[in-house]
């Protein structure tokens, strides 16, 4: 007597890469302006950021250390006024927070589904960029400005600390900058994990703190 099997019935699992209906945690936008965002990433992401923020906090503090010992013990220390620019630039970098705060919470929304409106939140974010630039540039003028009085980076102690300070803060301000267009690359790739935007977010907010520090030390000091 012959003996049929039967094949097993097949079963379908559900994609875990097919996130069109909400899976994984995943919408899309009725507009697809954003495609695909994920909502999540590896907790190092979160962790890193504050590893920096801290590295870059001891940075500046030994730079205030030697800044109040050298003016302490020195003969030589002139003071001068500071470029009026940086009055400006420094609500810039307020602005630019402001915005990305706004792109921060707006971007979060759309990822969690709770906005399918027509508006793109990817454009606060290149409002933020183009601040950002704004402000380097402002930063920029300023050395032009103390060029044209003849402060240069040797020419006294309270000069060399003034471009020691804007300069490498300026450079961290670019590589928040870097942060950002990395930022958007993945959102209008669909591949933007949440805690990427908060960790860019929370960087950029520190430099805009540490500058109204340094900006506040350097009228106290020079």
């Amino acid at each position: 007597m012959a003996t049929t099997i039967h094949e097993p019935p097949q079963i379908d699992h559900p994609h875990t890469d097919d996130f069109s209906n909400g899976g994984g945690r995943n919408l899309i936008p009725a507009d697809g302006d954003l495609r695909l965002t994920i909502d999540h990433s590896p907790p190092p992401t979160s962790s890193a950021i504050w590893v920096v923020v801290f590295a870059v906090s001891m940075m500046f503090a030994a730079f205030t250390s030697a800044l109040f010992v050298r003016k302490g013990s020195s003969l030589d220390w002139q003071s001068f006024s500071l470029p009026s620019i940086l009055y400006f630039t420094t609500l810039v970098l307020i602005a630019s927070s402001v915005t990305l705060e706004i792109a921060r919470r707006r971007i979060t929304a759309f990822m969690r589904g709770f906005q399918t409106g027509v508006e793109n939140p990817a454009r606060w974010l290149y409002v933020t960029l183009f601040l950002g630039l704004v402000f380097v540039a402002g930063q920029y003028v300023a050395w032009l400005q103390l060029r044209a009085e003849g402060l240069y980076l040797a020419t006294n102690p309270s000069s060399s600390f003034f471009y020691l300070l804007t300069v490498t803060h300026a450079l961290h301000v670019l590589g928040g900058l870097g942060g950002i267009i990395y930022i958007l690359s993945k959102l209008h790739r669909g591949i933007l994990r949440r805690n990427q935007l908060v960790a860019s977010a929370r960087y950029w907010h520190f430099m805009d703190v540490l500058w109204i520090y340094l900006l506040l030390l350097l009228l106290m000091k020079l």
